[in-house]
């Protein structure tokens, strides 16, 4: 792990280099409900100059599920391969989904966390394809409580548990945003290629060091901490600048 403070990505994005992006916090600026964050037209331009400018060798990789980025970018996403649920779900440029089964446990979770918490003002249950997760930005006192019951329940049910930005999430167990770059990086058009992975929080950190690993890098986009990026940039606005130039 490494201090990111000072280390800035290259003014133009290497030839070689395969681009993978998460979304929260990273392409658009993260809100206080999953379900509120915007996605401007300008980021949807974007990301098919980003597709042609790579011939394809574009991937968003994201906590979300496959069918929330969907909701979110719609057209925007024509060629461009998605990772959801942590690296539990791809879908390929084809149309061709890999996912596991969803488990009964995670329907458990969804009502032990609706009854728990569901009437607490601020606080967001949000249900996704391969994990259920309790957003508290708006309810910071239950922050240990909805971590506990996270914990609690994974360790009764063999899940995983994923932290966030004001979150705590269970989910399907065996994957993460590296497994799931290792896994792209095996496809047509990413073999070969050097990968820069960029995302903002915890849950990149394994993206991180499989694209250092290889020969490529990661970007984390916010404040300076100990991380396995390479590079740094301060927020999104300055990430999708960078990236404007890169495309």
């Amino acid at each position: 792990m490494q201090d990111s403070d000072n280390h800035l990505p290259p003014g133009a994005l290497p030839a070689d280099a395969a681009l993978f992006l998460d979304f929260d916090g990273t392409l658009v600026e993260l809100a206080n409900r999953p379900d509120a964050v915007i996605v401007d037209g300008a980021l949807s331009a974007l990301l098919q100059r980003l597709r042609e400018q790579r011939a394809g060798r574009v991937a968003i990789i994201s906590g979300r599920s496959i069918a929330q980025l969907d909701d979110f970018l719609g057209a925007a996403l024509d060629g461009i391969t998605l990772v959801g649920s942590h690296g539990a779900e791809i879908r390929t440029v084809g149309g061709t989904i890999m996912r596991p089964e969803r488990p009964a446990s995670l329907i458990e979770a969804e009502r032990a966390f609706t009854d728990r918490f569901g009437d607490t003002p601020g606080a967001v249950i949000e249900v996704k394809s391969l994990g259920v997760a309790i957003h508290y930005r708006l309810a910071p006192e239950i922050g240990d409580a909805a971590e506990a019951m996270v914990a609690d329940h994974a360790d009764r049910h063999g899940l995983a548990v994923q932290k966030g930005k004001m979150m705590s999430e269970v989910r399907v167990a065996g994957h993460d945003k590296g497994t799931a770059i290792t896994a792209l990086m095996q496809l047509p058009q990413f073999a070969g290629y050097n990968p820069v992975f960029a995302g903002d929080d915890l849950t990149d950190e394994a993206g991180f060091l499989v694209c250092s690993d290889a020969g490529g890098g990661g970007i984390l986009i916010g404040p300076p901490r100990d991380t396995a990026a390479r590079w740094r940039i301060a927020d999104v606005a300055g990430f999708r600048n960078w990236l404007e130039e890169a495309a």
